[in-house]
């Protein structure tokens, strides 16, 4: 039987009961109160869920303005109206058959040969890695057969994550391994409804300048690019520029050009797991599907531009080594400064921050929204890319603060000055672990950076505890707002503990009995060289920390003294 992504029972739902019972059910399942989560087996795919059932919000029931947004907001729609708004759009979902089929390509390709399904899987290893024998830790062939519900999100999935794919073979409409920022709020216990909403932006916000918004439909061209033929990108001035798409189509890129081949056989399927009655083992696919040129910005994705060559396209934030998931990360991905870094936050986050200005200014019920804008959190996730090869998948959350439009460049201020004591400590950390390590440590190679990810992860938690004091003090809206000492101090108090901490970790990798004496003293030095470095006790190498405890007018507990440290053994 073909399927239907809007009237199937394809997607399954975590409910609210104890045992965290989880049912497949139509999309129209995400406005039961009972349902708190989607429960998808990959990552990947649940990233991809969660996106598809915003598009699907957005497409359908895209608000006016913001004040309607609230008010949807207040009084979410039931099971039964969500299926009728969702009705009009659904010859647009066919998996499926001899009509236009989602996402795929109006062409059935019969001339081309067929492939393994398994290369809708972003992180299936590329031609190239294949062909070289690299595929060391992502085998080739481990995917044979998907069941129409994990073939139909690795399909979204894929054209919406699009990578490099070599000549012809387009990349998506946000570029190649693109990061995806949602807003939550801060209560895991609330409904799937409430947590997709925010993420689902007014008709007077969410197009972007040339383009101009009209009710969707599912006979628009501009919107769902598979409902009519092809846009095939094989020679110049065939790219897709954003005004010559719908407003929304940016949640419906179509990048590739694929056909899926259905099986009327039974089997189980490589990810989920379950025995089904259809299968889908192979597909088709054609080079030179959408091309997607100009100044696309996809409202849930963050971007940056060249603020010393502003005439230049901005580009998509990607996964990187590390992840985003760093506090160092938090600036670019929540406060807009195209001046100076060009950081431009995904336009959903943005205009996030502006609906809490106007509930405050012009909402007589703002106190019902306080928690979604005082206490939200950010959901940040994406593969690392490598070209076409996935080199991982990250995944982080982090809190959300809105202030007042007027104390952005304090709170930036205050945040630049937090993380900058931070780097400068971890660089310290690792320059004394090379010390206690080597013998010539200035002739040490090596990548250190795993210190700088444990460092950083060991103090994000009293990282995001000062953000929201800082919030706290900045929504306030005095008019010369102070942060105060206490909160510098324990900022301070926490690099320290846990930069000595991770030194004594890592300097000490082996048992003491087997050292001999010289590693011993360097161990020794190199502790003590960081210690006063972290403690400021002396003027020439404790600067960094007297000048943070002198800009937050708190006191070090160690008094100042001249050159009592030994010289680094560097």
């Amino acid at each position: 039987m073909p399927m239907n992504l809007l009237t199937d029972p394809w997607l399954p739902f975590r409910h609210r009961d104890g045992d965290g019972r989880i049912d497949y059910r139509p999309p129209s399942a995400l406005a039961d109160p009972n349902v708190l989560d989607l429960a998808l087996p990959r990552a990947d795919f649940q990233g991809a869920a969660w996106q598809f059932l915003i598009a699907l919000l957005q497409t359908a029931m895209t608000p006016k303005n913001t004040d309607a947004w609230l008010d949807r907001y207040q009084t979410p729609p039931s099971v039964a109206e969500l299926d009728e708004l969702l009705v009009p759009f659904t010859s647009a979902f066919e998996l499926d058959g001899d009509g236009p089929r989602f996402m795929q390509d109006l062409d059935p390709l019969n001339d081309v040969a067929e492939a393994s399904v398994s290369s809708l899987l972003v992180d299936s290893p590329g031609v190239n890695t294949v062909k070289k024998n690299r595929d060391f830790f992502v085998k080739r062939d481990r995917v044979r057969g998907l069941c129409t519900e994990c073939a139909a999100l690795a399909l979204y999935t894929m054209q919406i994550n699009a990578p490099e794919g070599g000549a012809g073979i387009r990349t998506g409409l946000r570029g190649g391994g693109p990061l995806t920022t949602l807003i939550l709020p801060e209560d895991n216990s609330k409904p799937l409804w409430a947590r997709l909403w925010p993420n689902v932006m007014p008709a007077d916000a969410v197009g972007q300048p040339g383009q101009t918004w009209h009710a969707p439909k599912v006979d628009d061209r501009d919107l769902f690019f598979w409902m009519s033929n092809t846009r095939i990108s094989d020679r110049k001035g065939t790219e897709v520029l954003p005004e010559q798409a719908h407003p929304l189509h940016a949640f419906w890129s179509m990048p590739r050009r694929y056909r899926l081949l259905f099986d009327n056989e039974s089997g189980y399927c490589d990810i989920c797991g379950r025995e089904v009655t259809r299968l889908v083992r192979r597909l088709r696919s054609r080079k030179h599907g959408a091309n997607y040129d100009g100044p696309w910005r996809h409202p849930l994705t963050p971007y940056r531009m060249n603020p010393k060559k502003p005439d230049e396209l901005p580009f998509s934030k990607k996964g990187q080594p590390g992840g985003p998931s760093s506090y160092r990360h938090w600036l670019g991905l929540m406060l807009e400064d195209e001046a100076v870094s060009g950081a431009l936050p995904a336009r959903v986050v943005t205009h996030h921050l502006q609906k809490y200005r106007l509930v405050e200014a012009a909402r007589d019920d703002g106190e019902v929204f306080e928690a979604l804008f005082k206490r939200a959190r950010l959901w940040v996730f994406g593969y690392d890319m490598k070209q076409m090869d996935a080199r991982g998948w990250y995944n982080a959350e982090m809190p959300l603060v809105g202030v007042p439009k007027t104390h952005q460049e304090t709170l930036r201020g205050w945040i630049k000055r937090f993380v900058e004591l931070a780097e400068k400590i971890a660089k310290e950390l690792r320059d004394r672990l090379k010390d206690a390590w080597f013998r010539r440590p200035k002739d040490a190679k090596g990548d250190m950076s795993q210190i700088d990810a444990q460092f950083f992860e060991a103090t994000q938690l009293a990282f995001f505890t000062a953000l929201r004091e800082m919030g706290e003090v900045l929504r306030e809206d005095e008019e010369a707002p102070t942060l105060s000492p206490e909160t510098h101090r324990q900022w301070y108090l926490a690099l320290k503990r846990e930069a000595l901490a991770l030194f004594d970790a890592q300097a000490i990798s082996g048992p003491l009995e087997g050292m001999k004496m010289q590693q011993l003293e360097r161990i020794t030095n190199a502790r003590r060289y960081l210690s006063a470095y972290l403690s400021g006790s002396d003027k020439k190498i404790g600067k960094t920390v007297q000048m943070f405890a002198a800009e937050g007018s708190f006191e070090l507990t160690t008094p100042v003294t001249e050159g009592n440290s030994e010289e680094s053994p560097a």
